[in-house]
Formats: structure tokens, sequence, C-alpha cells
């Protein structure tokens, strides 16, 4: 598993910061290789299931999400066991009005990824658009 770890200081209430998180409807506006976000469906806890279409070193990987950890204007995790594994920590903390957020990502790279690019140059590239997401989020939550 590999392992990034970005942060990013939001000038909106947190609230607001994770309302946008727990729609994951959302995550194509900001998340440029996230093609599609289907089939949400909403846990009686808080958090969702939800399938998705992302296409990594060129190739469209189909998965599915489950939140494991939802803690209201906190925390939120949702963990992958199909198409990609994978784990995001959201961690969401109040700075006066503005919002520190987190984000902590552990992923496998699939085989038939691997087999087309090197792994040094996926995690270079997926460790970029962890950055290039936080910052669209901080654009469209600002605007």
């Amino acid at each position: 598993m590999f392992k990034i770890n970005k942060s990013i200081l939001i000038d909106v209430p947190v609230d607001k910061v994770f309302g946008f998180l727990e729609d994951p409807s959302l995550l194509p506006e900001v998340w440029p290789s996230m093609v599609e976000i289907h089939d949400v469906q909403k846990k009686p806890e808080g958090g969702t299931i939800f399938s998705w279409v992302y296409k990594m070193g060129g190739i469209k990987i189909k998965g599915q999400s489950d939140t494991t950890t939802f803690e209201k204007n906190k925390h939120l995790i949702t963990e992958s066991k199909v198409g990609i594994q994978s784990k995001f920590d959201w961690i969401l903390e109040k700075e006066d009005d503005k919002t520190k957020v987190q984000l902590v990502v552990e992923y496998a790279i699939p085989g038939q990824v691997l087999g087309k690019m090197a792994e040094p140059v996926l995690k270079k590239i997926n460790t970029h658009e962890a950055d290039v997401m936080l910052k669209n989020m901080k654009v469209k939550l600002e605007g």
C-alpha cells in the first residue's frame, strides 16, 4: 500500500466542507480522474456506499466505496475493497471561520495499471492528483 498525506486551508466554515465531502456525487467536480459516481446509497448512521469509475494510468477502473467512519464536521473515512484497494481519511479542523482539511490516502496500484506504467510514475501522478483535488475543492467552496 502507498500513502499520500496532504492538507489545505479552506476559507469557509467546517460544516460547508463536510457537507461537500459527505456527498460523493460531487467528487467528479473537483477530482480530475474521477470519471463517474453512481448508485449512491445513504447509510442510516451517516455516510454512504457508492460505485465509481476512476481513470488511473489511462485505464478506467470500476469500484465501490463505503463510509467506515462518520463524525459530523470532523472525520470521514471511505474504504474501497473493489476496483482499487484504498482508504480515504478526511480530517477536518476548525480554524476561526476557516477549515483545515487533511487528506490521508492509502492505496494499492491494481495489476492491470502497473503493467502499463512504472510504479514510481504512478505514485508521482497520484500525489499530484491529490494536490489538484484539494486545490479544486478550495476554489469551488470559496467561490
